[in-house]
């Protein structure tokens, strides 16, 4: 069923959450394996904050997606939340990995199950 106003079938949307799905886990890969990343000054509790939410987006976006294999997602996320930081101290020479990183991506994912279930459950997806 289309929203009120929308002229989108139901399978095209979900091509386009689909489409964005793909964008948005090309981007989460982009920025936890970049070579290098320069912050100026001290990092604060705001690296944390973009940790949380590059585990949550892409699990609030496999959601609206409405994957087959969800549960497989959101636990293929959940074990690449420490297994990120493990790659990016052993194998990128110009970045180091953080156990508290690692905890702040798995809050991400609580958090994005958390969100993709009140979604589904308000009709959102």
């Amino acid at each position: 069923m289309s929203a009120p106003g929308s002229t989108a079938t139901a399978p095209a949307r979900l091509r386009r959450r689909r489409v964005v799905l793909g964008l948005v886990v090309a981007a989460h890969l982009l920025a936890l394996y970049w070579p290098r990343v320069d912050l100026q000054g001290p990092v604060t509790w705001t690296d944390k904050v973009v940790h949380v939410l590059l585990f949550a987006v892409p699990v609030v976006a496999a959601f609206a997606a409405r994957l087959p294999a969800l549960g497989w997602v959101v636990a293929a996320v959940a074990v690449h939340a420490p297994l990120s930081e493990w790659l990016q101290h052993a194998v990128l020479p110009n970045r180091s990995g953080d156990a508290f990183d690692a905890v702040a991506d798995l809050g991400g994912v609580v958090l994005g199950v958390t969100l993709g279930v009140v979604g589904r459950r308000r009709g959102r997806w």
